[in-house]
C-alpha cells in the first residue's frame, strides 16, 4: 500500500520529486546550516502563494467559463470557433499563468469539439492551445513562475522586462492565427448547456481587487508581507474552501530548486563549471536545460551563475517549447487530452513534437538575430 502510495505520488509531482532528491544529495556536499534561509526567495514564495489563491479563486467563481460561454456561444464557422479556443489561453495565460489558462480552457474546448461533432481536430486545438498558452504567459511577470522569478531575482524594471519578452509574444499572435487557415472550413452551431454559478458577481469583484493588489506588490508598489496578509484575510473571512486549491506542490518545488542552486553556488567546482557554461550561450543553455529539467527549476538554477538576465529570460521563456517536460503547463493539457474518449498518446505526442520544435526553432533564429 505505501508503495502504491509513493508510486502515485511520484507520477503526479514528478518534478517536485525530482527537486526534492536533488535538494536531498547537494546536503551531502553542503550540510545544512542557517546559511540555507539565505538561499530561499521568500518574496517570490509569498507572490506566487497569493496568485494561485487569487486565480483559484476566480476559477471557482466561474470567471474563465461565464468569459468562454460568452465568447463561444452561437453560429461561427471552424476557423472562427478554432481560433477563438487558442486565443483564450493565449490572452488569460498573461494573466493567470499558463497552467491555469490550460486547465479552464482545454476541458472547455474538448466539450465544445464533442458537443459539435469536430473530435478529429482535438489533438490541433489542444496542441496549439498549449503552445499559445507557453507564448502568451511570457508577456507578463505574471505569465507564468519563472517570469515572477527572474523579475524578483534580477530586480528587473518594468520597461527592462516588458522591452524583451513583448517582441516574441507579439510575433507569436500572427502564426496562432494563421494556423488556423490549414483548415477545412464550415459553418458550425454552438449551443452551450446552461450551467449555474458558483458564486455571484461579488467574489469575483472580491477576487479581481485582490489581483490588483498582486500586480502592486509584483512592480514593487505594495509591500509583499502587506499583499500576504490582505489576501490571507480575505480568502479566510469569505472563502477558505479556496486554500485546498492551491498548488502547493509548486511552492515546495521552488523551496527545494532554491536549496539545490544555494548549494551547487558554494561548492566551488560545481560553480565555476556553470559559469564556464553559461560563459558561452546563456541562451542555448537555458533553453536546453529547459527541455531536461522543465523551465521553472532551469531558471532559479541558472539565474545564479550569470548575471545575463535577458538571455535567460528569453532562453527560459522560448524553452518551453519543445519537449512536453520542457513545460509544466504542457504535461497539464497533455494529461487532460488523455482523460477523452477517444485520446491516442502517440499521435498527440508526434503533433506536438512537430508543432513545439518547429516554433522553438523559429523563435530561436529569432532571438539570436536580436
Amino acid at each position: 500500500m505505501e508503495k502504491k502510495k509513493i508510486s502515485s505520488f511520484i507520477k503526479k509531482e514528478p518534478v517536485l520529486t525530482a527537486s526534492a532528491a536533488c535538494a536531498l544529495a547537494s546536503m551531502f556536499f553542503v550540510p545544512p546550516s542557517p546559511d540555507y534561509i539565505g538561499y530561499i526567495d521568500f518574496r517570490v514564495l509569498i507572490l506566487l502563494f497569493c496568485l494561485m489563491a487569487v486565480t483559484a479563486g476566480l476559477r471557482r467563481h466561474g470567471l474563465f467559463d461565464r468569459l468562454a460561454r460568452r465568447l463561444l456561444g452561437g453560429r461561427m464557422t471552424r476557423r472562427k470557433l478554432f481560433l477563438l479556443l487558442i486565443l483564450l489561453p493565449f490572452f488569460s495565460s498573461m494573466l493567470v499563468t499558463n497552467d491555469v489558462a490550460l486547465i479552464a480552457f482545454v476541458p472547455f474546448a474538448v466539450l465544445i469539439l464533442e458537443m459539435t461533432g469536430e473530435s478529429r481536430y482535438m489533438i490541433f486545438v489542444v496542441v496549439m492551445q498549449t503552445v499559445a498558452a507557453n507564448l502568451g504567459s511570457m508577456a507578463t511577470p505574471v505569465g507564468n513562475p519563472q517570469n515572477l522569478y527572474l523579475y524578483s531575482a534580477f530586480s528587473l524594471t518594468a520597461a527592462q522586462f516588458f522591452g524583451t519578452v513583448l517582441p516574441y509574444a507579439a510575433a507569436t499572435l500572427p502564426l496562432l492565427c494563421a494556423s488556423v487557415l490549414f483548415l477545412p472550413d464550415s459553418e458550425l452551431s454552438v449551443v452551450l448547456p446552461e450551467k449555474p454559478a458558483d458564486g455571484g458577481p461579488r467574489h469575483i469583484i472580491i477576487y479581481a481587487g485582490l489581483f490588483v493588489l498582486c500586480l502592486l506588490s509584483v512592480f514593487r508598489v505594495l509591500p509583499c508581507a502587506v499583499l500576504l496578509a490582505v489576501v490571507c484575510a480575505a480568502v479566510f473571512l469569505e472563502d477558505r474552501a479556496v486554500y485546498a486549491d492551491i498548488d502547493y506542490g509548486l511552492l515546495l518545488t521552488f523551496v527545494c530548486f532554491f536549496l539545490f542552486a544555494g548549494n551547487l553556488g558554494v561548492m566551488e567546482a560545481v560553480h565555476d563549471f556553470f559559469r564556464r557554461m553559461l560563459s558561452g550561450s546563456p541562451l542555448a543553455a537555458s533553453v536546453l536545460a529547459s527541455q531536461v529539467i522543465s523551465n521553472v527549476p532551469a531558471a532559479v538554477l541558472l539565474s545564479g551563475f550569470t548575471d545575463d538576465w535577458h538571455s535567460l529570460l528569453v532562453g527560459v521563456n522560448i524553452g518551453g517549447l519543445g519537449t512536453p517536460i520542457a513545460s509544466l503547463a504542457s504535461l497539464i493539457s497533455f494529461r487532460l487530452y488523455m482523460q477523452t474518449k477517444s485520446a491516442r498518446a502517440g499521435k498527440y505526442l508526434g503533433f506536438f513534437t512537430l508543432v513545439n520544435f518547429s516554433a522553438l526553432a523559429l523563435f530561436l533564429i529569432a532571438a539570436f538575430i536580436l
